[in-house]
Order: structure tokens, then sequence, then C-alpha cells
């Protein structure tokens, strides 16, 4: 049966993936309280369309980082995707250029970035962890030298979160085999038979001479960023990269207006899914009291299942969303096929939000659209009610 949302798509995920691995795909830190309230969020707006208005041409279209894309979104950077399907990041990476919206390849991706160039066209940024100084330095040469129009660096990673659900499960690569994971494998017999003819997931690139050093190993095998990393290091990156430059990991509003300052092209908001510190922001609340930044885009990721939350989130002033777990629950469900799915669904839905809205062009979407539940005393009550009239 054919999905008809990203929900449909998350219960395949649901039913063809291990538990171990379904768990990792779909879990968060701690009591998972952010992984609700990224979702609830969006609820907190509610749609005001306007009527009589001429909806004969619909452009979807918006310009990501001076760049036309067809509707106003990114696959985000996601990690170990051959988890989910062999070469996932291909898969992604495809997909994205064959819906006209950039892909973001991770650094933990199971691919390395130069064979993702090579082979999946689009426009293909690139996303940098700072595990160690020496390492960061020569992955960001490598993005350069292989044509990578953006880099992203995630800043909210200095320690992993405390994911429950992978410390029940012992998640950890490469996989340690036990009687009760071997079942589950016997029960999803598609996985296991990729498994099986593909091999688990290698970090792809880190096959080089700088990642062997003893003290990059080391902070492979933590999995943490560097924890010395702080502005000054980060202004060395953009010292050393020539071409649009993104900051995600960042909710605070000194955090963002420093980033502005010292040359960024712009950030994402993000709380990185709910996946490192629980009870954080959401992105979607930040960005609503984020002020006009002229020449600096603002992205966000975070809960993101359907269009109408892509049109909230561009009517609040973002650029385009960062789109993570509801493209892998597709690649999950059945690769490239199951992304693609999970894209046109969701352009779909925003298409067809603008013209419920009675909005001809995701230009012209802002905040005249859209009512606070429960307004805050910061912002201005857009709308006023039914008794001032």
């Amino acid at each position: 049966m054919k999905s008809i949302n990203i929900e449909d798509l998350h219960d395949q995920a649901r039913r063809t993936l291990p538990r171990l691995v379904y768990d990792y795909l779909a879990g968060g830190a701690l009591d998972e309280r952010t992984l609700k309230t990224n979702r609830d969020a969006f609820q907190q707006w509610q749609f005001c369309p306007r009527r009589l208005v001429d909806l004969r041409h619909i452009d979807i279209s918006a310009p990501i980082l001076g760049e036309a894309a067809a509707f106003p979104a990114v696959v985000a950077p996601t990690g170990l995707n051959a988890l989910f399907w062999p070469e996932g990041d291909l898969a992604l990476a495809r997909a994205a250029a064959h819906s006209h919206i950039p892909f973001t390849l991770s650094t933990a991706s199971s691919l390395p970035l130069e064979h993702i160039a090579q082979h999946a066209g689009g426009r293909l940024w690139y996303q940098l962890y700072v595990i160690e100084p020496v390492l960061a330095q020569s992955l960001v040469e490598r993005a350069k030298n292989t044509g990578y129009e953006c880099l992203v660096v995630t800043t909210d990673v200095v320690v992993n979160g405390k994911r429950e659900r992978d410390m029940r499960n012992q998640f950890a690569l490469p996989v340690r085999w036990r009687p009760s994971l071997i079942w589950d494998g016997m029960r999803r017999p598609g996985w296991s038979w990729r498994y099986l003819k593909h091999g688990l997931p290698v970090l792809g690139n880190f096959n080089t001479p700088e990642a062997k050093t003893k003290t990059a190993r080391a902070a492979l095998l933590s999995r943490a960023m560097d924890a010395s990393f702080d502005w000054e290091a980060l202004d060395r990156i953009r010292q050393q990269w020539p071409g649009r430059m993104l900051v995600k990991g960042v909710l605070h509003p000194e955090d963002i207006r420093h980033c502005q300052a010292m040359g960024m092209d712009g950030v994402v908001l993000s709380n990185h899914g709910g996946r490192q510190l629980d009870d954080s922001r959401t992105a979607l609340d930040v960005l609503t009291e984020l002020p006009p930044m002229p020449g600096f885009e603002i992205l966000m990721d975070g809960g993101i299942r359907r269009g109408s939350d892509i049109a909230k989130a561009v009517a609040l002033g973002a650029s385009a969303v960062m789109i993570g777990r509801a493209a892998l629950y597709g690649l999950a469900s059945s690769g490239q096929v199951g992304v693609q799915q999970a894209l046109d669904i969701l352009q779909d839905e925003y298409r067809n939000a603008l013209i419920q809205l009675g909005c001809p062009s995701s230009a012209q979407l802002g905040r005249q659209y859209l009512h606070r539940n429960t307004p805050s005393p910061s912002l201005p009550v857009i709308h006023p009610s039914l008794e001032t009239l």
C-alpha cells in the first residue's frame, strides 16, 4: 500500500528495522520530552487564510543561500545511514537532487565525501563535526577541493546525549551480536539480507592518515566533538572555507548575533532532534523571537512531519527547514524510492498549504497568515479578537 504521509513511512520503518536500529533512528535523550515538544511547537500556531485570491499560478520555490530550490527544504545531515539502507547517503543525496533541493552530507557518513560528490549530482553541502582540529582541517580541505557549496558546522555535540534506548539495546559499532539481536534480525529478513550482502556501515570519511593518529582515534572512539572548540576555532574554519557557511545547533540569541557578526552566512536553529539535551528549547520557539536579519539566513530543524510545518516555519521567518527523520523513515522503508516518497509528500503538502492559505508564493508567506494559540507577552497579537472588531 502506497504511503500517503510521513507517519505511514514511519510505520514501515518500524516494521522493517530491528529494534536496535529503529531505536537509534527514532530515539532521543533522557525522557525524550524534546522529541514531543518539537512536534507540539507547531501546534501552537494556527493558520489564518485569506480568501478571494487569484491562485492560478502557485510558486512554491524559495531561494536558499542565493540559489533557487524547488521548495524551502534541505535534507539534513544524518550519520550511519547505511544502517537503514545500503549506500543510504547516496540514496538521500540522489533523491534530494531529483527534488531540486540541497543535500547535506554528515561527517559520520558511511560513504566518503568524494564518492558522494562524484555520484550524487545536485546541490551538495558538507556538515562538519570538529572531532579533532587537524582532522577537521583535513575534512574541510577535502570538501573544498571536491566542490561542496556550503559548509555546515555543528556545534551542539560536545558530548553525546544520554540516549537511554541505545544504552538498553547496547548499541555500538561494530554491532555486538547477542541472541536477542540475532532473533530480532531473523524477524526482519529484508534488513538482515541487505546486511549480509553489504555489511554494516563504516565511517567512510575516516580512512585517512589524519584520522589514524592516536589523538584522532581516541576522539573518534568517544564520538564527541573537540571540547576546546570555541569561537576562535570557528573563526579559523571560516578563514579556511571560501564558500557559504552555516553554524548548526545554536539556539541562544547572543550566539546567533555572534555568528552574524563574524561573517557567517546564516545559522541552523536546532536542538539536534531532541537527541542531545532534553528539555531544550525548540527551534520554532526561538525562530518566533528573532528580529528580521537581512542578508543572514535562518534555517531550522526538529519535528518536521508535514508540509504545513514547513509553511509555518517559513511564515515565521525561516529561509528553509532541514528534513531529518522524515527522510530517514523513507530510506529505511525502501531506499531511494522511499526517500523520494517522503520528499514528494512534503512538497505536495507544502503546495497544498499555500493554496489553502490563499498565498500564491513562498515569497509572500509571513506572520499575517498565522495566529498563536497562546500569545507570548513579548509578541504582538497579530489578529484582534472578534470582541474588538
